[in-house]
Protein backbone atom coordinates (compact mmCIF):
# COMPACT_ATOMS: atom_id res chain seq x y z
CA UNK A 1 0.00 0.00 0.00
CA UNK A 2 1.27 3.80 -1.04
CA UNK A 3 1.46 6.30 1.25
CA UNK A 4 -1.45 8.99 0.53
CA UNK A 5 -0.43 12.09 -1.16
CA UNK A 6 0.26 15.00 0.69
CA UNK A 7 -2.28 17.57 1.65
CA UNK A 8 -1.33 20.46 -0.43
CA UNK A 9 -3.07 22.62 1.93
CA UNK A 10 -0.24 22.17 4.79
CA UNK A 11 3.08 23.22 5.26
CA UNK A 12 5.67 20.40 4.54
CA UNK A 13 7.86 21.32 7.25
CA UNK A 14 4.99 22.03 10.33
CA UNK A 15 1.84 20.25 9.50
CA UNK A 16 0.15 24.13 10.17
CA UNK A 17 -2.07 25.17 7.43
CA UNK A 18 0.08 27.02 4.78
CA UNK A 19 -2.73 30.15 3.61
CA UNK A 20 -2.37 29.30 0.37
CA UNK A 21 -4.86 31.58 -1.85
CA UNK A 22 -5.05 29.48 -4.79
CA UNK A 23 -6.38 26.56 -2.55
CA UNK A 24 -8.73 28.38 -1.01
CA UNK A 25 -10.27 29.95 -4.52
CA UNK A 26 -8.76 33.61 -4.14
CA UNK A 27 -6.84 35.14 -6.79
CA UNK A 28 -3.49 34.01 -6.83
CA UNK A 29 -1.71 37.44 -6.38
CA UNK A 30 -3.36 38.41 -3.40
CA UNK A 31 -1.24 35.24 -1.41
CA UNK A 32 1.11 36.06 1.38
CA UNK A 33 3.77 34.55 -0.36
CA UNK A 34 4.23 37.41 -3.52
CA UNK A 35 5.21 39.79 -0.56
CA UNK A 36 6.73 37.28 1.88
CA UNK A 37 10.67 36.85 2.15
CA UNK A 38 11.20 33.12 1.55
CA UNK A 39 14.51 32.29 3.61
CA UNK A 40 16.50 29.52 1.24
CA UNK A 41 17.27 26.84 4.50
CA UNK A 42 13.80 26.46 4.84
CA UNK A 43 13.33 25.32 1.14
CA UNK A 44 16.54 23.07 1.35
CA UNK A 45 14.76 21.73 4.51
CA UNK A 46 11.62 20.51 2.43
CA UNK A 47 12.10 16.60 2.63
CA UNK A 48 12.59 15.76 -1.65
CA UNK A 49 9.31 13.62 -1.69
CA UNK A 50 7.21 16.68 -0.37
CA UNK A 51 8.95 19.65 -2.64
CA UNK A 52 6.71 21.07 -5.11
CA UNK A 53 3.91 19.26 -3.59
CA UNK A 54 2.71 22.18 -0.86
CA UNK A 55 3.34 25.55 -0.26
CA UNK A 56 5.46 26.54 3.23
CA UNK A 57 3.56 27.97 5.69
CA UNK A 58 4.27 32.56 6.45
CA UNK A 59 6.30 31.09 9.54
CA UNK A 60 8.39 28.20 7.90
CA UNK A 61 8.69 30.65 4.63
CA UNK A 62 10.57 32.81 6.91
CA UNK A 63 12.88 30.14 9.13
CA UNK A 64 11.12 31.12 12.20
CA UNK A 65 8.54 29.71 14.58
CA UNK A 66 6.97 33.10 15.46
CA UNK A 67 3.57 33.99 14.34
CA UNK A 68 3.57 35.71 10.81
CA UNK A 69 1.91 39.04 12.70
CA UNK A 70 5.07 39.00 14.74
CA UNK A 71 7.41 39.34 11.73
CA UNK A 72 8.49 41.80 9.53
CA UNK A 73 8.03 41.80 5.61
CA UNK A 74 9.78 43.64 3.62
CA UNK A 75 10.98 41.79 0.51
CA UNK A 76 8.83 40.28 -1.78
CA UNK A 77 9.77 36.74 -3.41
CA UNK A 78 7.82 33.40 -4.67
CA UNK A 79 7.36 30.41 -2.95
CA UNK A 80 6.70 26.76 -4.18
CA UNK A 81 3.97 26.54 -7.33
CA UNK A 82 1.42 23.39 -6.26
Amino acid sequence: MSAPPPDASLCPLCGRSNQCAILAGVDPLNCWCMDTPVAPDALARIPEPLRNKACLCPACALGTDRPLSLIHISEPTRLLSI
